[in-house]
């Protein structure tokens, strides 16, 4: 994968385009802060009276709605979370778009399983900072930045890479390294490593963990800090140093249990399982399932987080974490 840094990258071709950010949440607030921040023409696309109406106005917008900020942009953000985005852009944005405007996206899902289709005539771009919204807005104040992935789906004007690239300058990710990869890779392995690892994965570890310790007779206190508040400090560990990284920083009886002993915790079964997940997201048969489930207004979707809530592990844990000052 080509990688690009600050030095790489022409920032200029933003300075007389205007960029519309549609969404404040977690990645629209702190990318067009970011943007904002380093000069370009920024305006802000939000549904009137939503939650993040005031709080942008507090930041030091004067949002409008989606549409009208389509119609002012050169380059237009669909930054809200995926399964709006098929609605927004179909009654605003697609209105507005004239050619050789850009419309970008952080996550390929909905160009990638045809949710959204745009005309030939655009260029369709990505930007996908690899962190949580929050860090890219922390590394940007730092003087640092996140990696970022690009790619370009639809290339009308015969610059949309240099568009994607200026973009991710602009939040700060050309100081990290940004990655020129494809719709499809990014979409694709995104989903796997949310489902096989990093959400869904790691959450029923920790899950099991605390069940097996706690039917063993455990208190939940200990259960809590063995299988999930410790999980951070590991995995910051890894984050900084590697997988081998890691184990020189712990003990060498932890480097022993967990070089002998993981294999038997993820064994081939569970490769398997992840391989049935892997092809469920490439023939797009979990993304049909969420896409129904959304449409149908989402009653399995709120069981499982009302689930997740009333979990013991949960309420132990919030408890742990008021006493550590974590939450309120």
């Amino acid at each position: 994968m080509k990688v690009y840094h600050d030095k790489d990258i022409d920032g200029s071709i933003l300075n007389d385009m205007t960029i519309a950010v549609l969404g404040y949440g977690s990645q629209g607030r702190a990318q067009s802060l970011n943007m904002r921040d380093s000069g370009v023409n920024v305006v802000l696309g939000l549904r009137e009276g939503g939650n993040s109406w005031k709080r942008s106005i507090e930041d030091g917008w004067e949002p409008m709605t989606h549409l009208e900020a389509a119609q002012k942009a050169d380059i237009v953000l669909m930054l809200m979370p995926d399964m709006a985005q098929p609605i927004v852009w179909g009654e605003e944005v697609s209105l507005a778009m004239t050619e050789n405007k850009a419309l970008q996206f952080a996550h390929g899902f909905n160009i990638h399983f045809g949710e959204i289709t745009p005309p030939a005539n655009l260029d369709v771009i990505m930007v996908a900072p690899k962190s949580p919204g929050p860090e890219l807005r922390r590394q940007y104040e730092a003087g640092f930045g996140v990696p970022a992935l690009v790619a370009v789906h639809q290339d009308a004007s015969g610059k949309a890479l240099e568009k994607a690239l200026a973009i991710a300058k602009a939040i700060g990710s050309g100081r990290a390294g940004v990655l020129e990869t494809t719709y499809q890779i990014e979409t694709e392995t995104d989903l796997f490593g949310e489902q096989a690892v990093l959400c869904g994965g790691v959450d029923h570890l920790i899950r099991a963990g605390y069940e097996l310790l706690t039917e063993a007779g455990y208190p939940p206190e200990s259960a809590y800090f063995e299988v999930c508040n410790e999980l951070k400090l590991i995995v910051d560990l890894i984050y900084t140093s590697g997988i081998g990284g890691m184990y020189r920083a712990v003990s060498d009886t932890a480097k022993w249990g967990g070089l002998t002993l993981g294999p038997m915790i993820i064994d081939d079964h569970v490769k398997e399982n992840m391989r049935k997940a892997l092809k469920a997201v490439q023939d797009a048969s979990f993304a049909k399932a969420w896409i129904a489930e959304s449409k149908g207004g989402a009653k399995k979707f709120d069981e499982l987080m009302a689930e997740c809530d009333a979990l013991e592990i949960e309420k132990v844990g919030r408890e742990i974490r008021k006493m550590s000052g974590l939450e309120k």
